[in-house]
This record gives structure tokens, C-alpha cells and sequence, in this order.
């Protein structure tokens, strides 16, 4: 009930302000004290993201031993799993004190273009990193060889290039588009389905092409790395000794885990058919992806490596 109020309330401040322009970003309509505990929430696990993924970063930099081809990579990607934050959550969590919780045409489908970017690069970026360790189990001997370092940011910055020129147009041609009163998107960011469903006139092409681009983006990394692994399997399940086993396993295991919780969840907003989804679910496996797992980022890799672990603690010592 209260979040039925909430909504008609944000709605009738819009309507009777003629000098507000832009969207109303509804994000989480909880009221009182839920509000404020999970607002406290998200700004811990926002700072603790930002400080482990920092921390990741200076260990890389800092400690020479891990000057290592995965490690580097690792650095990119909590590089990149700031970005990918900082683009949505402050935004977020600015917003559960907002009273009209308006964001202007251009904010709105600047983050709709940088979260999908970043997103996209984040895709690309757990397949390389997939092939990073196919080649250091499955061609060992060959890895400096081939992993060298012009080859290595030849990927990062196709990574970049290609998740930054994915989306554009589509996102272009959205912004010329008329969209009706109220403008209320029921979400936690500008997304493509809640800001399609405002439009005057139906988009059924914009639709389609918005899921197919994220369908690409999302299926054809991920296939790469469940064949990657799937070599990677059948190359461990050789090594003749436990040990040798349990290393190679331990090597991939927390980038699986990461795979997982990303790719899970964006799996279900983005690839499943779409008879849409009940707000609360949107807006909660949205956050899951977008900001729970790059929270978990530095704690999974770092967990059962202990060369990471020993760079952390050369890095608090600092």
C-alpha cells in the first residue's frame, strides 16, 4: 500500500510541476525505516566495493611478483568493476532521499548508455580472462609465448573499443523518440524495457533490437567461455596427480564463480522471453549483477589465492 502511495504521490508531483523535465526514476519505494536500512546497506557494500577493488588494483601495481599476465587482467577488471558501479549507485542511492526523484533527459540515457557499455566490456572482459587461463593450464609451455604483453592490451582495449560502440545508435534513436506523461521509469536505472514501455507510439523494432544486441552480447561471450572450460576440463582431468588437480581447479575456480553470479542473473532479465517482469524482481536481480557481484569480486579472487593475499597484506602494511 505504501508503495502504491509512493508512486502516486512522485506521479502527481511531476504532473503538477510544469518546470520539471526529464524522467522520475522510481528505484526502491520502501518508506521509513526499511528505507533507511537498506539505503545504509547499499552505501556499505558501495564503499566496500570501491575499497577492495581499489585494493586489487594498488596490490597489482605495487607488488612486482604478481606482474603476471592474469594478475594484470585482474587489475583491469576491478578497474572496471568501479566503473561499472559508480555509474548507477550513487545516482541510486541519492535518490531514496529525493522527493521528486527526477533525473533529466540527458542523465538518464547517459547512464542507460554507460551501464550497458560497461556491461558489454565486462562480458568480453570475463571471456579473455577465461582464455587467459585456458592457455596457462592447456598450452603451459606455450603461455609466456603467446599471453605477451602487446597481445595482452590488444584484448583489453578491443574489450573497450567493441563494449563502447555496441550500443550507441539504438540508444540514439531511443532519446529522438516522444514519451508520454507520466514519465515514471519503475526501476533502479535507466534500462531499456522501462523507458520503451513510456514511449507515445509502440517501438517494436527498438524493442527487438535492444534484446537482440543484448542477446549477442551476452550469449556468444559466454559460449566462448563454456568451451574454454570445457577444454580447460578435459585437460585437468589428465593430470595424473591430486595436487596437479587441485591447483588447476583452484586456478579457474574463482572465475567461474564470477561467470556465475553475473551471467546468471543478467541471463534472466535480458535472454529469457519476455512477458515482463513484476517490478521488486526487476529492480532486485538488477542489483544483484550490477552491484552485489562486483562487490564479491575482490573477496572470491582473493579467498584461496595466496599470492593475491600476500599483495593485499604488502599493500595494509602501506
Amino acid at each position: 500500500m505504501s508503495t502504491v502511495y509512493r508512486q502516486v504521490t512522485v506521479s502527481n508531483t511531476y504532473n503538477s510541476s510544469s518546470s520539471v523535465t526529464g524522467f522520475i526514476l522510481l528505484g526502491f519505494t520502501y518508506a521509513g525505516e526499511t528505507q533507511k536500512l537498506l539505503f545504509m546497506l547499499l552505501l556499505t557494500i558501495y564503499i566496500l566495493t570501491l575499497l577492495g577493488n581499489g585494493s586489487i588494483i594498488c596490490a597489482v601495481c605495487w607488488d612486482e611478483r604478481i606482474h603476471t599476465p592474469m594478475y594484470i587482467l585482474l587489475a583491469n577488471f576491478s578497474f572496471l568493476e568501479i566503473c561499472y558501479v559508480t555509474t548507477t549507485v550513487p545516482n541510486m542511492l541519492a535518490n531514496f532521499f529525493s522527493e521528486t526523484k527526477v533525473i533529466s533527459f540527458s542523465g538518464c540515457f547517459l547512464q542507460f548508455y554507460l551501464f550497458f557499455s560497461l556491461g558489454s566490456v565486462e562480458c568480453l572482459f570475463l571471456a579473455i580472462m577465461a582464455f587467459d587461463r585456458y592457455l596457462a593450464i592447456c598450452r603451459p609451455l606455450h603461455y609466456h609465448i603467446i599471453m605477451t604483453r602487446h597481445l595482452r592490451t590488444r584484448l583489453v582495449v578491443n574489450c573497450w573499443i567493441i563494449g563502447f560502440l555496441w550500443f550507441p545508435v539504438p540508444i540514439i534513436i531511443i532519446s529522438q523518440l516522444s514519451f508520454c506523461d507520466p514519465k515514471i521509469i519503475d526501476h533502479i536505472l535507466c534500462d531499456s524495457s522501462p523507458i520503451l514501455v513510456l514511449t507515445c507510439t509502440p517501438a517494436p523494432m527498438m524493442e527487438f533490437t535492444c534484446s537482440f544486441l543484448t542477446t549477442i552480447i551476452l550469449v556468444v561471450p559466454f559460449l566462448f567461455i563454456i568451451g574454454t572450460y570445457t577444454l580447460v576440463l578435459k585437460a585437468v582431468l589428465k593430470i595424473p596427480s591430486r595436487r596437479g588437480k587441485r591447483k588447476a581447479f583452484s586456478t579457474c575456480g574463482s572465475h567461474i564463480v564470477v561467470v556465475s553470479l553475473f551471467y546468471g542473473p543478467a541471463m534472466v532479465m535480458y535472454v529469457r522471453p519476455r512477458p515482463g517482469h513484476e517490478g521488486q524482481t526487476q529492480k532486485v536481480v538488477t542489483l544483484f549483477y550490477s552491484m552485489v557481484t562486483p562487490f564479491l569480486n575482490p573477496v572470491i579472487y582473493s579467498l584461496r589465492n595466496k599470492e593475491m593475499k600476500d599483495a593485499l597484506r604488502k599493500v595494509l602494511k602501506c
